[in-house]
Parts: structure tokens; C-alpha cells; sequence
């Protein structure tokens, strides 16, 4: 049985950082990068025998806006339905409920999100990013 925490006393930032500078995602980030973005978001850390297996953050307003990022499930313990069971307990998290316009980036997990009711956006034509290339990892 895991647990998922928000509390983030309990997370385990050499993990999280570990696994997102092997990420596609996330290659170069810094660990003082890793702990600033947890300490500006609401994390939900998942554990398995009390081993952090799973991460997730969402960047939120509280109110109005949700973008989730940096979610995982560790490779060794994949398969067994904890992303599921991650995004479910996210979903229903009280702090969000007042949130509806949700949003998240993902290159191959489209089956996964699409299960939660997340589609392609429907109108990308009226999407826009900035994106400062020195900036990123």
C-alpha cells in the first residue's frame, strides 16, 4: 500500500532531483533548482514503505489555474497503478477544488492523462509560450 503526502518535510529531494536530471524534461537541473520550484508549489510526494517512489507538483492559484509538472513514478516499481493512484489523490486534493482550468505537458503519457479527462488542447492556435533558451537546463 503507498501513501501520498503533501507534506513536504517528508520528501526526499536527492530522489526527486535524481530522477527529473534523468528526465527528458528536466536534464540540468540544479538541486537548488529542484528545491526552489518545491517550495513554490503544492508537492505530493508518494511512498512506498516509507521510500519515496513518486513525485508531482502543482504550480496553482488556488482559485482559478492548476499546472501540474514533474510527475513521476520511479522505473523499478512502474506498472502497478501508483500514477493512477497519484493522480487521483491529486485530483481530488481539497485545496483545488475551486480550480478549473488545469493543465500539464507530457511527450508519452497520453493514455495515462487521458484517463483523468485531460485532452490535447483544442485550440493550440491559441496558445502561446516564452521560452528564454539560457534559462533552461
Amino acid at each position: 500500500m503507498i501513501e501520498i503526502s503533501t507534506d513536504k518535510s517528508k520528501l526526499d529531494i536527492d530522489v526527486i532531483h535524481t530522477f527529473l536530471t534523468n528526465s527528458y524534461w528536466a536534464k540540468g537541473r540544479t538541486i537548488d533548482q529542484v528545491q526552489k520550484s518545491i517550495d513554490n508549489s503544492l508537492c505530493f510526494g508518494v511512498y512506498l514503505d516509507n521510500k519515496q517512489i513518486g513525485f508531482a507538483r502543482a504550480v496553482t492559484d488556488y482559485t482559478i489555474y492548476v499546472y501540474l509538472m514533474d510527475i513521476f513514478i520511479v522505473p523499478e516499481v512502474r506498472e502497478k497503478g501508483y500514477s493512477k493512484q497519484l493522480m487521483k489523490v491529486i485530483l481530488e486534493e481539497p485545496k483545488l477544488q475551486d480550480c478549473k482550468d488545469w493543465t500539464l505537458k507530457t511527450k508519452d503519457a497520453h493514455g495515462l492523462y487521458e484517463q483523468f479527462d485531460f485532452i490535447r488542447a483544442q485550440h493550440p492556435e491559441k496558445i502561446m509560450e516564452r521560452i528564454i533558451q539560457e534559462l533552461l537546463p
